[in-house]
């Protein structure tokens, strides 16, 4: 994938729930909501303040993040279907418990 966005943009994979089926309905595809959690793929150099100073992201490439239901610009890029956000629509970033 050769995509780098701009200012302080990040590009987003979904990570696909696990499918669990209790009681033994299973929901199709059309009727599941996308998931809210995502991995990072790429990261823009950072937005500037007013005074020029280049203030960098706080997420970085590989990092497995919460996003709102409605944020970012659902994009294709060779086929794979990503998301396109701005950093302050991200809610958090999930951590491995150590």
């Amino acid at each position: 994938m050769n995509i780098r966005p701009l200012h302080d943009r990040i590009v987003v994979r979904r990570v696909e729930e696990k499918e669990t089926v209790k009681g033994g309905i299973i929901i199709p595809d059309s009727a599941k909501e996308k998931p809210q959690e995502g991995e990072v793929v790429a990261v823009g150099k950072g937005k500037r303040n007013d005074d020029g100073k280049l203030i960098a992201l706080d997420v970085k490439v590989g990092d497995h993040i919460l996003f709102g239901k409605y944020s970012g610009n659902d994009i294709k890029v060779d086929g794979e279907e990503l998301l396109i956000m701005r950093e302050d629509e991200v809610l958090g970033v999930i951590e491995s418990g150590k």
